[in-house]
């Protein structure tokens, strides 16, 4: 689970880094998807690239997602009868750790409309592929502020989600060396607001006029 955890990071850092091409305008966020598409022609198939990265990301969400469940059954097998009285748990496992499973929910199910939406196009009013930039604009405008919202409340999850995700992968890859809790804390937490700020500010921004 920390391992597929780390790659899903890793894709979502350099999403979000992608993402942050649409205030160079049209011409530079169309080039760079344009770039997606076609690195290694002539001597690799047209989306190469993008194919591997996609099938990479789907077996690491696999991954990820049947360890959480055989995680939580043997959690269940170990202790099969419920606390007389659970103390509340401590630190970050006491807020974040609570959201984990809901907001993973979340984000499965947001990434199916996110697909959808700007991999596929099936539900975004842009259908032209090389026309990158227009399909964000089309997708965050005002009229269309529930997809916005969508999209704001999935980030939310996904901070919570990074935020205990990235401290429990180095937990138990690097072992829980009390010299390194309160760093991997900080640093858990600063890459969370970092990345859901810039996920976030892409919408915002075409919502409200900064990019069009």
């Amino acid at each position: 689970m920390a391992v597929s955890g780390v790659l899903l990071v890793l894709f979502i850092i350099a999403h979000m880094a992608g993402n942050l091409h649409v205030f160079e305008g049209p011409e530079e966020m169309n080039a760079y998807a344009h770039g997606l598409r076609t690195f290694g022609e002539p001597l690799l198939p047209h989306e190469t690239l993008l194919w591997i990265m996609r099938l990479g990301l789907i077996a690491a969400a696999v991954a990820h997602i049947a360890s959480a469940i055989v995680l939580t059954r043997r959690a269940a097998r170990a202790r099969p009868v419920r606390y007389a009285h659970r103390r509340p748990a401590r630190g970050e496992s006491r807020h974040a750790a609570a959201t984990m499973r809901w907001g993973g929910v979340v984000i499965v199910f947001f990434l199916v409309w996110h697909l959808l939406d700007l991999t596929f196009r099936t539900v975004n009013p842009v259908k032209d592929a090389p026309d990158a930039y227009g399909a964000v604009v089309a997708s965050f405008t005002p009229e269309r502020w529930p997809v916005t919202v969508l999209y704001l409340l999935a980030v939310i999850a996904l901070g919570f989600h990074l935020r205990h995700g990235i401290w429990s992968a180095v937990q138990t890859i690097a072992g829980p060396d009390h010299k390194w809790r309160k760093r991997t804390q900080i640093i858990a937490l600063a890459v969370a607001v970092i990345v859901s700020a810039g996920f976030a500010i892409v919408p915002l921004a075409v919502t409200f006029g900064l990019v069009s």
